[in-house]
């Protein structure tokens, strides 16, 4: 009989969001007043406990609503859903990073976490004492960290930089550390979010194999989430599809990942607020759009994805951009990478459009990402799943409905002679 190892009953985490007035121009007067008044409400607050928010209004904003699941031991659970779905928040419950503001939570033995680069990591000690650091807060003894501290360094291939403070680490350097401490010590319940695509190819490949063996031979439970179907359907068994911080959908991995791409085929035009928009401070995705001269996306016809970025500020006047394009089909094969040369701009908004001839998608999902690049080398933000859409083919020339082979379909170039 399966052992419940996590359990979730009603759980819900609300936030409130602080919005700035937008309504006219104030004069110098009435802004200094403003100013005032906020500097008294904080100062109050502050005296009472009270949480301070910025902000002239206040909304509340469920980021999770009512969660009832089990999770059983030795699962390995996709959490998939769309950007702001609410996943990464359901990790930092489960990891005990953020309170729930409803319901409850039971976990049965010790949970190691990887959410974001950087997390549990002291900036100013080594990679060496971050080992030992993350261990003792796991509850580890120091003989029992010695003891897989070689496996550790072995596995993250850090070990020229073991004695080097973490805040000089790349991003790449970063994880490979803080992945291999969060697999190899020992933890009943394993929780990684995305930030295992800051890596390259081959290390993510490795983490998805050290994973997997993890949760076969130890019986230990992970929990996943990524962007990345095919990584998605390669580790796990289990899925749970989050919408707007709901529980969508929950079922075998295969069922849950095509009633994602389902869903998000609906949706061919998405827009944003600044605020709230994709990506962070130093670039965000306002809009996407699958335009085609068709309401259905047909193969015969070509279809052209826009997109507008708004650039966040720079001390620099004019800044060299480029973006650059990924098209990934329903098992995550890149169909193919385009990006435009890095371009002088003085506005903070840009737009593009990438255009895909007719005849060359193959009748598959694809799903886009996409990066924006400043000055050739650095990067301003990197998203996946920005937009997910369905290609079909108008007609069949034979009785045959399977699937095409291959990520591209060009036309049909046999002449019988």
């Amino acid at each position: 009989m399966s052992e419940s190892i996590v359990k979730v009953e009603n759980l819900g985490k609300k936030y409130i969001i602080g919005h700035q007035g937008t309504k006219g121009y104030k004069t110098f007067r009435e802004q200094v007043l403003q100013h005032v008044h906020n500097f008294y409400s904080r100062t109050k607050k502050l005296v009472k406990g009270q949480e301070v928010l910025e902000g002239d209004e206040l909304e509340d904003f469920w980021a999770l609503k009512d969660l009832n699941f089990e999770i059983q031991k030795g699962d390995r659970v996709g959490i998939i859903g769309k950007n702001g779905a609410g996943k990464s928040t359901l990790l930092k419950v489960l990891s005990r990073i953020t309170e729930p503001t409803t319901g409850k939570v039971y976990i049965k033995g010790r949970v190691a976490s990887l959410l974001e680069v950087g997390t549990g990591f002291h900036p100013e000690l080594t990679g060496r004492e971050n080992i030992f650091l993350n261990g003792a807060i796991m509850g580890m003894s120091r003989a029992e960290i010695k003891r897989k501290f070689e496996e550790i360094v072995d596995f993250s291939g850090v070990e020229n930089f073991l004695d080097t403070p973490v805040k000089r680490y790349s991003s790449g350097m970063y994880v490979r550390l803080a992945f291999s401490v969060a697999a190899h010590l020992e933890p009943e319940i394993l929780v990684v979010d995305e930030v295992l695509a800051v890596g390259d190819a081959e290390f993510q490949k490795k983490c998805l194999g050290k994973m997997k063996d993890v949760s076969a031979s130890d019986g230990r439970t992970v929990l996943f989430v990524s962007h990345n179907m095919t990584a998605i359907r390669s580790l796990c068994n289990r899925g749970f599809l989050i919408n707007k911080g709901v529980l969508d959908f929950t079922g075998e991995i295969n069922d849950v990942v095509d009633k994602y791409l389902q869903n998000a085929d609906s949706e061919k035009h998405k827009k944003w607020d600044y605020a709230v928009a994709p990506g962070n401070g130093y670039a965000r995705l306002l809009e996407v759009q699958i335009k085609a001269r068709e309401e259905l996306l047909f193969i015969e016809n070509p279809v052209s994805i826009y997109f507008k970025v708004q650039l966040g500020p720079s001390p620099k006047p004019v800044r060299k951009i480029n973006f650059s394009l990924i098209l990934n089909n329903q098992e995550g094969v890149p169909v193919f990478n385009v990006a435009n040369e890095a371009r002088e701009i003085t506005s903070s908004i840009i737009e593009a459009c990438c255009h895909i001839p007719a005849n060359f998608l193959n009748d598959d999902y694809y799903q886009i990402r996409l990066l924006v690049v400043e000055d050739e080398t650095i990067p301003l933000f990197d998203l996946y799943d920005v937009i997910t859409f369905k290609m079909m083919e108008k007609e069949r020339l034979s009785e045959w409905h399977g699937k095409w082979i291959g990520a591209v379909r060009p036309l049909k170039l046999i002449e019988w002679t």
